[in-house]
Formats: structure tokens, C-alpha cells, sequence
């Protein structure tokens, strides 16, 4: 399991590496500026919608309707979905493209009219990456039920490449409609990488006779886990809507802060997709499964989240260091990185309702979480500033966690009480123990912080030890292509 996801990791590694340049070569042309603010928010739907996406919305709600299917039904089942959501994307991007005045409204409403009218003009070409977004998710969907993962991880690489090679080719000439435009040609591209793939799983079927059944029992499915990733997409679209009225360069630190936090989750990411394909097939070890990988996502996510806690302002120093208002960045990201385990866990969990079938009780979760963390953003924003968003989203993230174990499975104990009981005092010593003893020269400093990542993650596997559980996996669980 650890050796397939690993693999896996340094493919999505690539696309996640690249998706930052472009955020970094972005605010280093343009600054942590207005300007700036104004593209994220227009960038803020069809990134959304292809986060959900990457997140396994589609292949999670498809998983067990495509098993349960013989090859012959599989081929003419996953045709109908796919002209569905081919009419559905082009729906959705002519709405967002001629709508785009009214959506900016709703985006940021605490925009000045200048910055309102560049946000309108990039989200109507932005919109167009959205039946490209729609395409490379479904049309994984096959090749992740076989477990084959590499060439959809690679897809993100190739949606990233056109605007990265744009802005660092142009830097401080780059054009908000010319980005936007390479943006919707790397979502073109990146479902075309699937396209072969798509059509030996029965895209040339494209008879509309039975399409209305298969799409109902698909969205009886999909619908708790759309549900909940829209929800968590929404409480994302209320901070960018608070962070509009927190002055210049809010938005765009709210948003670096999330990219980075972003970046150590991509092996958890490839350890959920493993997981979940596994758990799926073998329902006799899922307990067993679920043990070994949060003992892994520990293993990964603390001293990660250590790291980039001590290290934030030497992080901002050296990728910014002449970009106007990027010293706004330092507090959140360290403040998101302490969110960073409990939020590794929550992804780990809903996984395991999927693979039992169950979509409904890691909804209810997010919904609950999402809520509360909704109900925060206002009242803690106000007293705390750009930091109020952060202990909103932890007290969320909490909650969430807190459902998804209420499950009569998992009450037998997982072993994350200890391991919560640890993260939270390592956290806690690094912060008001060691953080105030630090070099504050950024190079020293960024060393010191690797340092104590270092210790933590050999400490986490001498005590536990992920892969000593045997017989999880064949050489057949996993292929990488």
C-alpha cells in the first residue's frame, strides 16, 4: 500500500508543484495586490469545482455501480453518464461565462468597481475550462476502478503547464485574459491525456436510450458526496467574501496559505486513493485498513504540519521576497498547518463510509462542520482578522471529525485518541516552547524547522510503525499505469 502510494505521490507531486509555480511566478509579477485578488476570485469556481473533482467525487459514487456491472453493461453505462455531464459542463460554463457580472457579486462583494470589472472578464473565459474539468474526472473514473492511477494524476501536470509556461515566459506582461486562456487549454488537454483510455471503456456508445436511468442511480450516489464537497466549497467562497472586506492582498494570502498547506497533503491524497480502491475490494480487512492508513496519515501529516508551523515566515521570505503584502501569509499558513492532521484524518474516514456504501454519514459531518465554521467566520474575523478564519476552520474540522467516528465500527477504537493526545502536545511545544527560541534568519531557521520535522517523523515510526501490518496487499492490489 505505502509503495503504491508513494509512486503515486511523486506523479502528483509534479501537478501540485506546478499548480504553485503558477500561484508564485503570479504573485511575484504581480504582487499581493488588488490586481491579483481580483484573479483568484475569478479562478475561485472552476477551481473549486475541479478540487471537488480531484478529490474523487465522481470515482468515490461510481465505484460500486461500475463493479457491479459485467464488462458489456459497463461500456454502455459509462457512455450514458459521460454525454451527460458532456451537456452539463456546457450548461454550467455558458451560465458562469454570460452570468460572470452576477456571479463576481456574489464571489466579492467587497471588491472596488475596477477590480469587479477584471473579475468579471477573466470568469467569463475561465468558465470554459469547466467541460474539460468535467471530462478528465469521469473519464478517470475506469482506470481508478482498475487500479491504475498514474496517467489521472498526470492530468493535473498537463492542466497546469499552459498557464505556468505563460506566466514565466511574460511575468510582469502576463494578461489576465491570456492566462485564462492557457488555463482553459490545459483542461482541454488534460482530458484529451484520458481520451484513449475513455474510449476503450465504451465512449464510442453514445446511444441516449437508457441514459436517464443510468444517470438517476449514479446521482442517488453522487449526490451526499457532491453535497458535502459543495459545502465545503461554499464555506471556502465565504472566506474569499470576508477576506474581500479585510483590505488589499487578503484574499490572495487566504489563498497562497491554502496552496501551501495544499502541498504535504498530496501523499495523503495518493494514500486515500489506494485505501479507498482497497477497502472497496476487500471488505473482510477494511478495519485493518483504516488502522494501518491513519497511522500513516499521522505519520506523514504531523511532521509536516510541524515544519511548515516553525518555518512560515522563513517560507514567505524566500519565495516572496519583494512581493508587495505577502508578509500577510506567514501567520495563516502557520495557523492552517496546526489544521493540517485533523483534516488528514477527516479525508481518511469519509474514504471508509465509501468503500461501506455509505455517502450519507460523512455528509452530515461536513454539514455540521461546515456550520459551525460558517457561523464563526463573521464574529471571529472581526475580532481576530485574516487569524479569525483560521480558528474557524478548526473548530470545523473538529466537529467533522468528531462524526464521522460516531459509526458503530469505528467505536472499537482506532488508535487515534493517543495519536490526537501526541499531536497536540507536539504542536503545542513548538509553538509556545520552541517557536520563541528560533534563529530569525530565514535560512537557519527553515533548516531548524526541517530539523524538527525530522525527529518527529522518526519518532512517529518507531512508535507506529504503519507497515508492519502484513497481507494488505498483492502484487495485483495496486498497478501504477
Amino acid at each position: 500500500m505505502l509503495g503504491a502510494a508513494s509512486l503515486l505521490t511523486l506523479v502528483t507531486f509534479g501537478g501540485l508543484l506546478a499548480g504553485f509555480a503558477r500561484e508564485w511566478l503570479m504573485v511575484a509579477s504581480w504582487g499581493a495586490s488588488a490586481r491579483t485578488d481580483a484573479y483568484v476570485l475569478a479562478m475561485f469556481v472552476p477551481e473549486a469545482l475541479r478540487a471537488m473533482l480531484a478529490a474523487g467525487v465522481f470515482t468515490s459514487s461510481a465505484l460500486a455501480l461500475w463493479q457491479a456491472r459485467n464488462p458489456g453493461e459497463r461500456q454502455r453505462w459509462f457512455a450514458h453518464i459521460n454525454l451527460a455531464l458532456l451537456g452539463v459542463s456546457l450548461l454550467i460554463a455558458l451560465l458562469l461565462s454570460v452570468g460572470s457580472p452576477a456571479w463576481v457579486h456574489l464571489l466579492a462583494p467587497g471588491l472596488a468597481d475596477d477590480q469587479r470589472d477584471a473579475t468579471q472578464r477573466s470568469l467569463a473565459v475561465l468558465a470554459w475550462c469547466v467541460p474539460g474539468i468535467f471530462l478528465q474526472a469521469w473519464w478517470a473514473m475506469p482506470r481508478q476502478a482498475a487500479g491504475h492511477f498514474l496517467l489521472a494524476a498526470l492530468a493535473s501536470l498537463v492542466y497546469n503547464l499552459p498557464a505556468l509556461a505563460y506566466l514565466g515566459s511574460q511575468r510582469a506582461d502576463a494578461q489576465p485574459l491570456a492566462l485564462s486562456w492557457c488555463f482553459v487549454i490545459g483542461s482541454l488537454a488534460s482530458a484529451l491525456l484520458l481520451l484513449p483510455s475513455a474510449w476503450r471503456s465504451g465512449l464510442p456508445q453514445t446511444a441516449w436510450r437508457g441514459t436517464g436511468a443510468a444517470v438517476r442511480e449514479w446521482v442517488s450516489q453522487l449526490a451526499p458526496l457532491l453535497g458535502s464537497a459543495l459545502l465545503g466549497q461554499g464555506v471556502a467562497l465565504l472566506e474569499r467574501i470576508v477576506a474581500s472586506y479585510l483590505g488589499e492582498g487578503a484574499v490572495t494570502a487566504i489563498h497562497l496559505a491554502r496552496k501551501l498547506m495544499n502541498l504535504p497533503l498530496i501523499a495523503l491524497q495518493s494514500l486515500n486513493q489506494v485505501l479507498l480502491s482497497l477497502m472497496s475490494r476487500r471488505q473482510s480487512e477494511r478495519l485493518q485498513l483504516l488502522r494501518q492508513g491513519l497511522a500513516a496519515v499521522t505519520l506523514l501529516s504531523l511532521p509536516a504540519a510541524l515544519g511548515l508551523m516553525l518555518s512560515a515566515p522563513a517560507l514567505t521570505a524566500w519565495l516572496f521576497p519583494q512581493a508587495a503584502g505577502a508578509q500577510a501569509l506567514a501567520p495563516l499558513l502557520a495557523g492552517y498547518a496546526v489544521i493540517l492532521v485533523a483534516a488528514s484524518w477527516n479525508t481518511l474516514l469519509a474514504r471508509y463510509h465509501y468503500a461501506e456504501g455509505d455517502t450519507r454519514a460523512p455528509l452530515v459531518a461536513e454539514v455540521k462542520g461546515s456550520l459551525l465554521q460558517a457561523a464563526c467566520l463573521p464574529l471571529l474575523a472581526w475580532l481576530s482578522g485574516p487569524l479569525g478564519l483560521v480558528w474557524a476552520l478548526m473548530a470545523g474540522t473538529l466537529l467533522t471529525a468528531r462524526w464521522l467516528l460516531d459509526a458503530p465500527a469505528l467505536r472499537g477504537g482506532l488508535g487515534l485518541l493517543n495519536q490526537g493526545a501526541v499531536s497536540a502536545v507536539a504542536l503545542s511545544l513548538a509553538w509556545w516552547g520552541l517557536r520563541p527560541w528560533l534563529s530569525p534568519q530565514p535560512g537557519v531557521l527553515f533548516a531548524q524547522a526541517a530539523g524538527v520535522g525530522l525527529v518527529c517523523l522518526l519518532a512517529l515510526a518507531a512508535w507506529l510503525r504503519p507497515w508492519r501490518v502484513g497481507g494488505i496487499t498483492t502484487p495485483h492490489d495496486i498497478r501504477p499505469g
